[in-house]
């Protein structure tokens, strides 16, 4: 019978507690592979923040098809009435970095990732209908205009002001910022919108260009001044917990989308470009159409994998859905992948939280 391997203290090896030492105050043995592992893993726990949207929050649940938009589209969860499919949506900030208050003037993403038979399928907006630029080259300059001076350190307001004033485009998504709307107070209370305009494609060939409207069952509620100011002395995490604790108490927060539907070659001659996200197209021209609900009914069992690894982009369409010629848009698809593979590592859309519920086929080497 072998002999059972005990420390120096006599205790059986694998219920010593402490790291293993060479002698009782010796150097600590390369050996002790529990250490070494944690160690490890504890250096390298952390992964890049987000360079946009790094503080948020989010929730998973099910959208529920009500009008069936097969005349449209030939999408997946677009078709069929009643249909649900699941999602996951992050609700986040689009200046500050990830210890920033969030209640904060600041435009709020709004980002959705529908899990559907044939691919995800993600939304990835804002609560805003346009955004400040329309040119993606424009993009990393507008957003170190949000962040921190190189010098000092501080968040400046002499710096977006200046960008803004040299970008005459943003002047519309200035004045929603600005306005009423740019402190909502709770993620529950705010609508979401795709912002740029995409392409639908039905079964037979047919193309529509359509606009996402998501708009709060809770209705659209914001704070003054000086409540977002005394509630950041007070909690800096506002509305993640308010997100968490209405779901955790049953409340679950809930939207309804719409679309705004325009025939391929009436949007290319539309009175202005509707490609431009700085603009906004018509409701009186174009009304909304509704599709159906998404409500979010199920918190993150681990905030890390769940919500920190998800990684969301406009580039994850499926068939029945495609970009538009819109140049911002087309700078996206590219930037939102690229940057979850800085993040994340080049299989960022292996991790659970990311990974479609079909089976994938690609002509990737994955290391």
């Amino acid at each position: 019978m072998s002999k059972k391997l005990t420390t120096e203290t006599g205790q059986p090896w694998a219920d010593n507690q402490h790291s293993q030492t060479a002698g009782s105050r010796g150097p600590v043995l390369m050996q002790d592979y529990d250490l070494l592992e944690k160690l490890a893993h504890f250096d390298r726990e952390r992964i890049p923040e987000r360079v946009v949207h790094a503080k948020g929050a989010g929730a998973k649940g099910e959208f529920v098809l009500e009008n069936d938009m097969s005349k449209y589209t030939k999408a997946d969860l677009f078709n069929g009435s009643g249909k649900k499919t699941p999602l996951i949506m992050r609700f986040s900030q689009v200046a500050g970095e990830k210890g920033y208050p969030d209640t904060v003037r600041d435009v709020r993403g709004f980002s959705v990732k529908f899990y559907t038979q044939k691919g995800n399928y993600d939304i990835v907006g804002n609560n805003t209908p346009v955004f400040f630029v329309n040119d993606p080259l424009k993009f990393p300059d507008f957003i170190h205009s949000q962040k921190r001076d190189p010098k000092t350190n501080r968040r400046t307001q002499t710096m977006q002001w200046d960008f803004w004033s040299h970008s005459p485009e943003s002047l519309h998504q200035v004045t929603y910022l600005m306005g009423d709307r740019g402190l909502p107070t709770s993620y529950r209370e705010m609508n979401g919108y795709g912002s740029h305009t995409f392409k639908w494609v039905n079964k037979n060939g047919e193309q529509f260009w359509i606009k996402y409207h998501l708009k709060s069952d809770q209705g659209v509620v914001n704070m003054t001044n000086d409540a977002a100011e005394k509630i950041s002395g007070k909690d800096t995490d506002f509305l993640q917990n308010d997100l968490f604790d209405a779901i955790d108490k049953e409340n679950y927060p809930s939207w309804t989308m719409y679309v705004q539907i325009l025939p391929y070659e009436e949007g290319l001659h539309y009175k202005w470009d509707i490609f431009d996200v700085t603009k906004t197209v018509s409701h009186k021209d174009y009304p909304l159409i509704k599709v159906g609900k998404l409500t979010l009914n199920e918190n993150p069992s681990n905030n890390f994998t769940d919500v920190e690894e998800a990684a969301f982009s406009p580039a994850n369409l499926i068939p029945g859905i495609e970009a538009s010629p819109d140049k911002l848009l087309q700078g996206r698809l590219f930037s939102y992948k690229d940057t979850q593979r800085y993040r994340l590592g080049v299989n960022f859309e292996d991790l659970p939280i990311n990974k479609p519920i079909n089976e994938v086929h690609n002509y990737e080497r994955r290391a």
